[in-house]
């Protein structure tokens, strides 16, 4: 089963992306989404080597946020794809039925239609308003998440959900109980300056009540 939390990376430098990451694994973090918007095709796979090396090293899961191409080229673990980004059909064509594929999504028929496509994992959000991301979808809140994830137990639908969007860690729990398997978070990692003790009391209560 996926790792509960994955750290979506952030900077708008090589450098200042690399620095992040590194910190991020050695802080404990064990699954690294690169997402670096708007560069050159260059120095998104000089990026991407180098996080490819970091995660190898520290065992960690890699994936590339949008960019399955790359993702196929530095053989990543998978890749992440957007509402609007390479239909899940494709990037399976391209990278395989070994690779990861998760999908962000919005709505339970969003998620319908990614299980029904062959996507592995689902990010579902945003919980609340971000500056991460330039075009938001609507905020679902914690009610929202508690309706999307009671529906897909109706439906008899399982697939692992990461929340996303906005998330703090005093989220955690009430996250947990609407059913989420795990989350994804940007800023919350990256702000933090005690970055360890943070992603060890995140791991903890995302796996507080798993059996190993």
């Amino acid at each position: 089963m996926y790792h509960k939390l994955q750290y979506i990376s952030q900077g708008n430098t090589i450098e200042k992306q690399l620095y992040n990451i590194h910190d991020a694994l050695d802080s404990g973090c064990d699954w690294i989404q690169m997402r670096f918007k708007n560069q050159s095709v260059k120095n998104c796979f000089a990026l991407a080597e180098a996080v490819k090396f970091l995660c190898e090293e520290y065992l960690a899961n890699f994936i590339v946020n949008d960019n399955v191409y790359l993702a196929q080229q530095i053989a990543a673990d998978g890749v992440h794809l957007g509402l609007l980004d390479t239909k899940i059909e494709e990037a399976r064509a391209i990278l395989g039925n070994t690779k990861i594929i998760g999908a962000t999504a919005n709505t339970f028929e969003d998620i319908q239609n990614h299980i029904k496509n062959g996507c592995d994992y689902i990010g579902l959000g945003p919980l609340r308003f971000t500056t991460t991301k330039e075009q938001l979808s609507p905020i679902l809140g914690f009610e929202g998440y508690h309706k999307i994830l009671q529906k897909l137990k109706e439906n008899d639908l399982t697939i692992p959900v990461y929340a996303i969007g906005g998330i703090i860690a005093d989220d955690i729990n009430k996250l947990i109980e609407s059913g989420i398997h795990g989350i994804a978070v940007s800023g919350l990692i990256t702000k933090s300056h005690q970055k360890a003790k943070l992603i060890q009391q995140l791991n903890e209560k995302l796996y507080a009540n798993v059996v190993i």
